[in-house]
């Protein structure tokens, strides 16, 4: 199965035909924001249902707990974390960086498991974010950028979506 995206065919077929898409847990409904919320899509909830996606938390697979402190990527983004040249600090000043490599990559050993060609993740996540992240100042405001395993994903070849991106072309796989 073949779905067009942005930057042009995704192959988001696994052995046997199965299509398999990674997709942040959140947005399957699972209630492991750091606030202990989810942001449901009804459409990847179908997709799970149909065993045509995955769920997957790279900060609970770093470690954390939900709900957690928020936390910010500050001095870059998540290729800068990567890189060693900026941190991801929670809100009162703990330096969580470690939790986030790890947490990605446990996903992206996941994402190579499921032979996934797509993943799908929240945007604005220090983690997650495919576009945009928050700023590092907790005030806000949003910059462009990509989060940890969205970052770390890329370098290693997956395709990264935000919800918004995919959702704009899942009827075309549904």
């Amino acid at each position: 199965m073949y779905w067009l995206c942005q930057q042009g065919m995704c192959d988001v077929t696994r052995q046997g035909g199965e299509a398999l898409i990674l997709v942040s847990s959140c947005l399957a409904g699972l209630k492991v924001r750091y606030d202990g919320t989810d942001c449901l899509d009804h459409k990847i909830s179908q997709l799970i249902k149909a065993k045509k996606a995955m769920p997957v938390c790279p900060e609970l697979l770093g470690g954390f707990s939900t709900p957690r402190e928020p936390a910010e990527i500050v001095g870059g983004d998540g290729g800068d974390v990567l890189d060693g040249k900026a941190k991801v600090i929670g809100k009162s000043g703990e330096d969580v960086t470690d939790q986030y490599l790890k947490g990605a990559r446990i996903t992206l050993k996941k994402v190579m498991e499921a032979n996934a060609k797509v993943v799908v993740l929240k945007e604005n996540s220090p983690s997650c974010g495919s576009t945009m992240i928050y700023n590092g100042e907790f005030s806000g405001t949003k910059i462009a950028g990509n989060g940890v395993t969205a970052a770390l994903l890329l370098r290693n070849g997956v395709q990264v979506l935000s919800e918004e991106q995919f959702l704009n072309h899942v009827d075309d796989i549904i």
